[in-house]
C-alpha cells in the first residue's frame, strides 16, 4: 500500500520537476520607465485656457540673442545633416511681425537676414547673392537648409496664439510624456495636461493645435500644429524656463517640420520682452546686383 502511494506520487513531482525550470525560458523581464514621483499640480480646461490667453496678451514683443542649430533629413531623404551652430538675433513683434539674423560664429557676417510681416516673407543669402521673396505657406522639400525655412513656423513657436472662445473648442484631456530623471538619469513618466484646440474651417470642425502642459509646473512644454487632414506640421517643444520681466519663457526651443524634414534649435542666450520696436528694423530691402528669386 505505501508503495502504491508513492507511485501515484512520483509521477506529480516528475511533472513539477520538469515545469518549474520552463519559467525562466518562457518569461523574461524588461525594464520600463516609471511613473514620475513629482508633485503635480491640477487644472481645469478653463483654467488653461486662461493660461494661454493670459500670456498672449502679456507678450507683445521679444528681442533674443539666439544660437541656432539646423538639421535636415529624414527617412524620405535616407539621412539627417547636421550644420554647424551659428548665433542670431530675432525681433518679433505682434501681431505678425518677425526679423531673424543669422551670424557666422567668427567673422559676424551675414550667413542669412529673414523678414516677415504675415502672408510674405524676403530672405537675404549673401554667400549666394541671392534674394528670396516668397509666400509663407508650407515650402517644397529642400536640403538646403535656408530651403525651408519660413518666419512664420519661428513666430508661430514663440507666441502661443490665444484661443478664440468665440470660433474655437479646447478639450481637455490627461496623458503623459517620458523625460529623463536629472538625478538618475533614466526615463520616466510623468503626468500632463493637453489642450486640444478644434476650429471650424467654414464646412467642418478640426483639430488646429494641441498645447501639452507639464504638471509640476503647469507650464507649456510642447505644442503640435495640425493641418486641416489631421496631419502634424509643425512640432514645438519648450524647456529651460526663465522669468524674464516677471514673465515666465522658455529659452530652449525646438522645432520640428515633419513634411519638408527640417528641425530648427533656438538656444535664447540674451532676452527683452515688450521693449519697443520700431517699423523699420522689419524692412529688408534687396541689395544691388542680388539675384531676385521667389518661392
Amino acid at each position: 500500500m505505501e508503495g502504491y502511494r508513492c507511485l501515484r506520487i512520483l509521477p506529480r513531482i516528475v511533472v513539477l520537476i520538469a515545469v518549474v525550470p520552463l519559467g525562466g525560458c518562457l518569461s523574461r523581464s524588461r525594464p520600463v520607465a516609471r511613473t514620475s514621483t513629482a508633485r503635480l499640480q491640477t487644472a481645469t480646461g478653463k483654467d488653461l485656457i486662461e493660461r494661454i490667453n493670459a500670456e498672449a496678451t502679456e507678450i507683445q514683443t521679444l528681442k533674443a540673442a539666439v544660437g541656432i542649430a539646423v538639421s535636415v533629413g529624414g527617412s524620405r531623404l535616407g539621412k539627417i545633416t547636421e550644420y554647424q551652430e551659428i548665433r542670431g538675433y530675432i525681433l518679433a513683434r505682434k501681431p505678425s511681425s518677425l526679423r531673424m539674423i543669422g551670424l557666422f560664429p567668427i567673422l559676424q557676417s551675414h550667413v542669412f537676414d529673414m523678414v516677415s510681416s504675415g502672408q510674405e516673407f524676403k530672405l537675404w543669402i549673401p554667400s549666394k547673392n541671392q534674394f528670396i521673396v516668397g509666400g509663407n505657406e508650407q515650402a517644397s522639400p529642400s536640403t538646403e537648409p535656408l530651403g525651408n525655412l519660413r518666419p512664420q513656423v519661428i513666430y508661430d513657436a514663440l507666441f502661443l496664439q490665444a484661443v478664440d472662445l468665440q470660433n474655437e473648442l479646447a478639450v481637455l484631456e490627461g496623458s503623459e510624456h517620458e523625460v529623463i530623471d536629472h538625478r538618475t538619469q533614466k526615463a520616466t513618466l510623468r503626468p500632463d495636461y493637453s489642450l486640444d484646440i478644434i476650429k471650424q474651417n467654414g464646412h467642418q470642425w478640426y483639430l488646429s493645435r494641441k498645447v501639452v502642459f507639464d504638471r509640476t509646473d503647469l507650464r507649456p512644454h510642447q505644442q503640435l500644429l495640425y493641418d486641416e487632414h489631421g496631419s502634424i506640421v509643425t512640432d514645438v517643444h519648450y524647456d529651460e524656463y526663465r522669468e524674464i520681466n516677471g514673465v515666465c519663457f522658455p529659452t530652449n526651443i525646438q522645432i520640428w517640420r515633419p513634411r519638408e524634414e527640417y528641425s530648427i534649435n533656438l538656444q535664447i542666450t540674451n532676452l527683452t520682452i515688450n521693449r519697443p520696436i520700431m517699423d523699420d528694423q522689419f524692412v529688408l530691402q534687396i541689395p544691388a546686383g542680388a539675384g531676385l528669386a521667389s518661392r
